[in-house]
């Protein structure tokens, strides 16, 4: 496995996972057995799936994970942290086992995505990097997708680097949008260390540069004759920037050249598009492609292509790297059991608002398949080990028990695998495209009920019965307290 990030991020965690894993070192269980489960409670902008990216980076992280000379004298320099503690932290070696759903995979509600299980300072210390990094990139990964299927097949270009909250979101923002579904990203940096293609053409300013708009067009013309792609809109788009256009086309057609395409970036996309659509197939271009720019999000080119928006190609910026409708993944890590003399002892956590209560103990995740269309029924969140019987299966709503439904004729498919065991890495990451590809094939097994953009149908994720009993006996416990 090739790391592109070397850096250590061992004290990029929230400072009260220090100030707990002091107090479980003094309190002597520095040696007891957790387990914690990353999950999220909804999916952003009410879809009813998101799309898992981001566990490449966790491993990057996890792999470089210690503590250098100068972390343990600023942690000393805070005057709160016992020698004992800095000591073991000097010499920290990882020692946690951690399963995950792999990158690609399309991901519903309330599953755990990462499962943590270790000595309790180490599974707490890593809370923050766990959540910030399959966070981000699992959002922007969903809203390229999301932006994708607006598209219609049509090629998106991820165009937001500028926009991106930091290099860092900029970069693996990239890399997320990719996965995806764009054909690549603006972001040279991003090819570099990633493979995702880079792509781009010209800017405003460089029509600027020159006297006039056919000088900047011929100019560039003469650099790049087999792949001129021309920004239009800097003046007057049909009654300068096309007309120029089409004539530098012209002259490198005369040269044995084809013109590759232009690019709108402001006004009415979609009566410009039109316009220049006919202006094009008129004069002799009926293969130069049109690209749209400007503000794009999925619900602006659904709305550009219901208007018949002659548009090939779309560049996504700032609503795609930010995922400007929903800016925030709400991924949670929770404690979800002890480990007693051997023992898992399922814990819980309870509130007045019913989407925060916890489901207790260690759990895998199985996907159920109809044999015949390929196409996934429902997701079963159960005890881990917990064995899934063939021919039939009753699912049942965790709230609304009496909701239930019967599966036959299905194929079930585990979802966590392993990643370390005993703090040792046993997994090998994909590559780009391989994820990209799963992602393609994921999509492929989900109902268009599921998919689709606005009001999406529910996808059924239930609880086994034996996980459902344990959660619902820790419940009526703590409330007879």
């Amino acid at each position: 496995m090739k790391f592109t990030d070397s850096n250590n991020y061992t004290l990029l965690a929230d400072f009260y996972e220090f100030t707990m894993g002091n107090g479980y070192f003094e309190n002597g269980m520095k040696d007891e057995i957790v387990h914690f489960d990353m999950f999220f409670r909804s999916a952003p902008d009410d879809a009813s799936y998101v799309i898992l990216s981001g566990l490449e980076q966790l491993i990057e992280y996890l792999e470089n994970l210690h503590f250098d000379p100068e972390d343990i004298d600023f942690l000393r320099s805070k005057g709160i942290f016992s020698e004992d503690f800095l000591e073991y932290l000097a010499n920290f070696e990882f020692e946690c086992d951690v399963r995950a759903i792999p990158e690609g995979t399309v991901v519903f509600p309330s599953e755990p995505l990462v499962t943590v299980r270790g000595p309790a300072i180490q599974a707490q210390m890593i809370e923050t990097m766990v959540l910030l990094t399959i966070n981000h990139q699992t959002m922007i990964t969903t809203k390229a997708n999301r932006i994708c299927k607006a598209a219609a097949g049509r090629p998106v270009t991820e165009f937001g680097s500028r926009r991106a909250q930091g290099y860092s979101g900029a970069n693996v923002g990239a890399r997320a949008a990719y996965i995806g579904g764009c054909n690549g990203s603006a972001n040279t940096l991003a090819e570099q260390l990633y493979g995702v293609p880079a792509l781009g053409t010209m800017a405003h300013s460089w029509v600027q540069m020159f006297d006039e708009e056919i000088d900047a067009f011929r100019a560039y013309a003469k650099v790049y004759p087999d792949s001129c792609f021309l920004l239009i809109d800097t003046y007057d788009v049909l009654h300068q920037g096309l007309p120029n256009a089409i004539q530098v086309f012209k002259e490198l057609r005369e040269q044995g050249y084809e013109g590759r395409g232009i690019r709108i970036d402001s006004g009415d996309i979609a009566y410009l598009s039109k316009a220049c659509r006919k202006m094009l197939d008129e004069a002799g271009f009926p293969d130069v492609t049109i690209m749209a720019s400007n503000s794009l999000d999925e619900y602006v080119i659904e709305d550009l292509l219901k208007q018949n928006a002659q548009v090939d190609s779309f560049g996504v910026g700032e609503r795609l790297i930010t995922s400007k409708s929903h800016p925030v993944f709400g991924g949670v890590y929770k404690l979800v059991a002890r480990e007693e003399e051997g023992e898992i002892v399922p814990t819980i956590k309870i509130s007045e608002n019913v989407s925060k209560i916890t489901t207790p103990g260690v759990k895998d995740v199985y996907r159920f398949y109809d044999k015949e269309k390929g196409k996934a029924l429902a997701d079963v969140i159960a005890v881990k080990g917990e064995e899934v019987p063939e021919g039939e299966y009753e699912i049942f709503h965790p709230l609304f028990t009496w909701k239930r439904k019967t599966l036959k004729n299905y194929e079930v498919r585990s979802l966590l695998e392993d990643i370390y065991i005993d703090g040792k890495l046993v997994y090998e990451s994909p590559s780009l495209e391989e994820i990209r590809e799963k992602v393609q094939r994921e999509l492929g097994t989900l109902w268009d009920e599921t998919t689709r953009l606005n009001s999406p149908q529910e996808y059924i994720v239930d609880l086994s019965p034996e996980l459902w009993t344990i959660k619902d006996d820790l419940l009526k416990k703590h409330n007879s307290n």
